[in-house]
């Protein structure tokens, strides 16, 4: 589970957002302002930051701008707002956000974006790293007048080529049944909930249709188990006949 720190004005927005993160395992901070929100990213190194636009001291985009330009801006950012305009969305993107929420914030979204951000925060430390070099050494990014030139449109590039070659639909060869497709770019929860169907519906036809030997294949108790499968859907006639 993540780290995860809270940045919003609003008490009710903050502890409405801290039960339904506590209650999926996150550890989480809060902060009520931009000034708060400083101290926690120095002292507790959040692994995501749910970010709040309009703050009363310092709004969210100018904290995300402080954030970058002074290479803190090493963990994903959700930005929030429900008065926001698009091309504010686009701007705190363009920074360096990796989503954004339209209050109300709804249980489904919320989990959604926090398990993506969380799922691609990797890809976005490497994105980041080349900002803060450039701003070190300005000399790389002359080498050659044609690339310097095209320089701005190749960075902004870089990492959306990145994200595209490490997204998709992956195809694993499935014994019995073709080939076994998982989307690599659905949220954390999906892709996870899609391998586990697959997985337990493999094993259930393995072992035809028996419970005991799948739980012990699984390491998990029989009533475990068949709550498991129920959540995930798995018909268990069907798990049989595939037998």
């Amino acid at each position: 589970m993540a780290n995860i720190l809270v940045v919003d004005d609003e008490l009710g927005i903050r502890e409405l957002l801290f039960e339904i993160l506590d209650d999926e395992g996150h550890s989480v901070e809060l902060a009520e302002n931009a000034a708060q929100a400083r101290q926690a990213r120095q002292r507790s190194q959040p692994d995501l930051v749910l970010l709040d636009i309009w703050m009363p001291d310092t709004d969210g985009v100018t904290l995300l701008k402080e954030w970058a330009a002074t290479g803190q801006l090493t963990m994903p950012v959700i930005m929030m707002s429900g008065h926001a305009t698009i091309e504010t969305a686009v701007e705190a993107t363009r920074i360096g956000a990796v989503g954004f929420l339209e209050k109300p914030i709804t249980l489904q979204k919320l989990l959604q974006a926090v398990d993506k951000a969380l799922s691609r925060a990797p890809l976005h430390m490497v994105a980041a790293a080349p900002a803060a070099d450039s701003a070190a050494a300005p000399e790389a990014a002359a080498q050659t007048p044609a690339q310097g030139a095209a320089a701005p449109s190749a960075a902004s590039a870089e990492p959306k080529e990145e994200a595209a070659a490490l997204c998709g639909t992956v195809a694993l060869p499935w014994p019995g049944r073709g080939t076994l497709m998982l989307d690599l770019d659905a949220p954390l929860r999906e892709a996870r909930d899609a391998f586990e169907k697959a997985y337990f519906e493999f094993h259930l036809a393995k072992e035809q249709g028996s419970m005991t030997r799948v739980a012990e294949k699984s390491g998990l108790e029989r009533t475990h188990l068949y709550r498991k499968l129920k959540q995930l859907g798995v018909d268990l006639s069907r798990a049989k006949r595939l037998a």
